[in-house]
């Protein structure tokens, strides 16, 4: 099977384009100089040329607070390229898996969120990337929507690589503790994305890992989880802090986490909870010589 994999290089993308290549498939991931999403007619014109079996869309801008500043180039990138993407592939025959987001919704539910439930995005990075969903599934009916959140893994820039390193530097930390979601491994959302790839699966689908924490909870779980591995921390404390203590141009979902029951039923295994995956990671992560 040939499968095009954008956002090739992003911390998602790389786990997607690997493990389809790892599978026995045909990958094609092109740079940011061979599919500019800033560029939808030249978006398009390579998933022409590419003609693949599968397009997993990876790729996104996903800078929360400077999409507040740059509300065009949010949205051409996020609605716009990925609505040329399904044209194409609606017109060659293919099969389109848009990857999108918890923050589509605006958290304001104390109980997990479902692909029904109504969308509300309280800022552009929200507003943009419900945007690209609508218009992937106009043009391509048969698309397959896969959300998730609080995402991180052992290739690019997140949250525990940043936790890490200032832990290592022995820095004081200062972290949220009231906004509550589940921490999500990339390895497992590319799992999610092979079963339903490998399913021939269409529709919305949430894929979250189990149970669910504050992102204070969070730091404080990779403190100890690296800690116990060997990694050099050097920070004690990690101080909790409300929203309003730590200010942004992008307002956060309060309550982020997504229900997976119905992937669950997709699945050929258990959703690992998120504090098992973070230990599998840290262990990967020590190993990696490129992340």
């Amino acid at each position: 099977m040939r499968v095009l994999v954008t956002g090739g290089s992003g911390q998602l993308g790389h786990e997607v384009a690997r493990d389809f290549e790892m599978q026995g498939h045909e990958v094609f991931a092109p740079t940011r100089q061979q599919m500019n999403l800033e560029n939808p007619e030249e978006v398009a014109s390579v998933a022409r040329s590419c003609a693949a079996d599968w397009v997993i869309n990876c790729a996104a801008y996903t800078q929360v607070d400077k999409a507040e500043s740059e509300p065009d180039k949010a949205f051409t990138v996020n609605r716009d390229s990925p609505a040329a993407l399904a044209s194409s592939v609606a017109d060659y025959g293919g099969r389109l898996l848009q990857v999108s987001t918890d923050f589509i919704f605006d958290g304001t539910q104390t109980t997990p969120y479902a692909e029904h439930d109504r969308a509300n995005p309280l800022g552009v990075y929200g507003q943009s990337k419900l945007g690209g969903e609508l218009a992937v599934q106009e043009a391509l009916p048969g698309a397959t929507v896969l959300r998730t959140a609080w995402v991180y893994g052992i290739y690019g820039n997140n949250f525990v690589k940043t936790m890490l390193r200032v832990a290592a530097s022995g820095n004081p930390l200062r972290v949220v503790n009231d906004q509550v979601g589940s921490p999500t491994w990339t390895a497992d959302i590319t799992a999610a994305i092979l079963a339903l790839v490998g399913k021939d699966k269409a529709g919305v689908f949430n894929y979250v890992n189990a149970g669910e924490t504050s992102w204070h909870g969070f730091a404080t779980a990779i403190l100890e989880e690296a800690a116990a591995l060997g990694f050099d921390i050097r920070t004690e404390v990690v101080e909790p802090i409300p929203t309003s203590g730590y200010p942004t141009p992008a307002a956060r979902p309060a309550y982020s986490v997504l229900a997976t029951d119905k992937i669950e039923n997709c699945l050929d295994w258990s959703i690992p909870h998120w504090r098992d995956s973070l230990k599998y990671m840290l262990k990967e992560l020590q190993t990696c010589a490129d992340c």
